[in-house]
């Protein structure tokens, strides 16, 4: 009975169907086992990406590295943004402030947290150091209107 199924047309698209999914999956499991040096892990599930989630010791991090910071300066930012953190969490969380006031104390907070930081550097870390500077330039143009934007997608093309 079995050499029937198999020479029938309906018993090799069976075994086809079946087959190479199957191999497929378990050539996958040796690969990831033979990478890892062992035969009992456990492949890791595949994402597009994996999220990380930046820590206030990897902004002091990048701070220390950008602008060369000293001991002391690095555990007065880390204040400062462990201050910061604590402050957007109470404004995100308070429900009775509108969209509009919770935008504004955000920057507000923003605001002082670069004056603050400011504050601990030296005049040539302050010359590297100016986040706002983005901000300050939206508002010095004009906004974009849609036929401005309609023009400059145009051009692209």
């Amino acid at each position: 009975m079995r050499k029937h199924i198999v020479k029938s047309g309906l018993g090799k698209a069976l075994l086809v169907a079946l087959g190479i999914p199957t191999f497929v999956l378990f050539a996958g499991v040796l690969a990831d086992c033979q990478a890892s040096g062992s035969g009992d892990a456990k492949p890791q599930p595949r994402t597009p990406f994996t999220m990380h989630t930046i820590t206030i010791d990897d902004q002091v991090k990048r701070f220390a590295e950008s602008l060369n910071l000293s001991e002391t300066q690095q555990s007065e930012v880390k204040k400062i943004l462990e201050f910061r953190l604590v402050q957007t969490r109470r404004i995100r969380l308070d429900e009775s402030l509108s969209g509009a006031e919770r935008i504004s104390r955000i920057r507000g907070l923003q605001d002082s947290t670069v004056a603050r930081i400011r504050s601990v550097l030296n005049d040539d870390q302050k010359k590297k150091y100016d986040p706002l500077m983005v901000r300050k330039a939206q508002k010095d143009s004009p906004p974009a209107s849609v036929e401005d934007w309609m023009k400059a997608a145009a051009a692209q093309k």
